[in-house]
C-alpha cells in the first residue's frame, strides 16, 4: 500500500509538506500543492482520516444534511462538497431525511448532535425554532446551502434578485400575462427556496403593476412530470392562457415545454418559458434560464468550514454567490 512517505520520496519533498498540502493547510506554495495532489492521485495514496485526526482530536468527517438525494441541485452541491473534503483528507457523512418527516427527529436530534462530525452543512431546509437554536449552539462550525435560515450562515444565490431578473426579462420582452410554475410543498418538509421565489415573483409583478392570477400559480413540485401535468391545465384554453411562464427551476421548465409541444403551442412564438438553475439539460433544450452553480456553492461552503477547522479562519456571513441570465431559444417578444 502506498504511504505518505512514498509520495514525499517521489517528489523529493518532506512528509510534512505532503501532509500539509493534502490537508489544505497554509504554508505550502500552490504549485507544490498541485504537484503533491497529482502525485498522490497517481500513486493511489489515500490519506488516513483517523491518523490525521489523532493530534487534533477531530473525527476528520463533515456531516451534510439533505431533505432528499435524488434531485439535481442536491447531488451537484454534494459533488462540490466532496471535492473539497477529499482534497483536505476529510470524510463526508451524509444524513438524509429520505423525503419523509418521520426521519427528522432521528436524523437531526440523535445522529447529528452526537458529535460524530467536526462540522455540519445543511441543504435547503426550513429549520424549526428548536432546530435552529440547536444548530446555533453547536460547538462546531455549521452553515446552510440553498435557502437562507435566519440566524444561520448561508451560501447560495440571492433568490429574490434572481427571480426579479427573470421576470423583468420577460416584462422587457413585452409580456404582461405571466404565469408562475412553482415548487415546494412535498415530502412534509418546508423548503425555504420555493417560498422565497414565490414571494419574489409576486412582488416583482406587483411592482410593475401587473396582475398575479391565482389560477396561473401552478404547482410543479420541482419535478418534470408534475409540472407537465400542471402546464397541460394551465395552457388548455387558447382564449385565456399566459404568454410567458416563469418556472422556479429548470426541471419544471422542461415539463412546461413538453406540455406546450403536446398542445401545439409554439415556443417562443406563442409562449415564452424561463427557468432558474442552468441544469445540465438546459443548453441542449435551448432553455433560457438564470444560471447558478450548485457545485461551486457546495465547494465554497465546505471550504469556509475547512478554513475554520484547519486554518483558524473564522468566516462571517458570506456574500451571495453569482447568478447570470442565459438567453437561449425559449423566450421572445410577446406576439402582437
Amino acid at each position: 500500500m502506498t504511504s505518505i512517505d512514498d509520495v514525499a520520496a517521489s517528489l523529493g519533498v518532506s512528509t510534512a509538506t505532503v501532509s500539509r498540502a493534502l490537508r489544505g493547510l497554509p504554508g505550502v506554495a500552490e504549485d507544490t500543492r498541485a504537484r503533491v495532489t497529482a502525485e498522490a492521485k497517481r500513486l493511489g495514496y489515500v490519506p488516513s482520516s483517523a491518523a490525521s485526526g489523532l493530534a487534533s482530536g477531530r473525527t476528520m468527517a463533515m456531516g451534510v444534511l439533505v431533505p432528499v438525494i435524488d434531485r439535481w441541485y442536491f447531488s451537484a452541491v454534494l459533488e462540490g462538497v466532496d471535492r473539497q473534503l477529499r482534497a483536505a483528507g476529510y470524510d463526508l457523512i451524509l444524513f438524509s431525511l429520505g423525503g419523509a418527516g418521520v426521519n427528522r427527529d432521528r436524523v437531526f436530534h440523535r445522529s447529528i448532535l452526537r458529535k460524530r462530525i467536526d462540522a455540519l452543512l445543511v441543504m435547503c431546509m426550513h429549520l424549526t425554532e428548536e432546530e435552529r437554536t440547536a444548530v446555533q449552539q453547536l460547538d462546531y462550525p455549521n452553515i446552510m446551502v440553498g435557502g437562507a435560515v435566519e440566524g444561520v450562515r448561508h451560501v447560495g444565490i440571492d433568490d429574490a434578485r434572481a427571480v426579479r431578473d427573470a421576470v423583468e426579462y420577460l416584462i422587457g420582452l413585452g409580456h404582461t400575462r405571466i404565469a408562475h410554475m412553482r415548487g415546494g410543498g412535498s415530502f412534509d418538509i418546508d423548503f425555504e427556496v420555493p417560498r422565497l421565489r414565490e414571494q419574489a415573483f409576486q412582488q416583482t409583478m406587483t411592482d410593475h403593476g401587473l396582475t398575479v392570477r391565482e389560477d396561473w400559480s401552478a404547482f410543479g413540485d420541482f419535478r418534470f412530470a408534475t409540472s407537465r401535468r400542471s402546464a397541460l391545465e394551465l395552457l388548455a384554453d387558447p382564449a385565456d392562457r399566459p404568454t410567458a411562464v416563469f418556472c422556479s427551476s429548470d426541471e419544471m421548465a422542461f415539463g412546461v415545454l413538453k406540455a406546450a409541444a403536446e398542445l401545439g403551442v409554439a415556443v417562443p412564438g406563442e409562449l415564452s418559458v424561463i427557468g432558474i438553475d442552468d441544469h445540465e439539460f438546459s443548453e441542449p433544450m435551448g432553455l433560457t434560464t438564470i444560471r447558478q452553480d450548485p457545485e461551486d456553492q457546495g465547494a465554497y461552503a465546505a471550504d469556509l468550514l475547512l478554513g475554520e477547522l484547519l486554518r483558524n479562519e473564522p468566516a462571517d456571513y458570506p456574500p451571495s454567490r453569482p447568478h447570470t441570465l442565459v438567453e437561449r431559444k425559449t423566450t421572445g417578444p410577446v406576439s402582437a
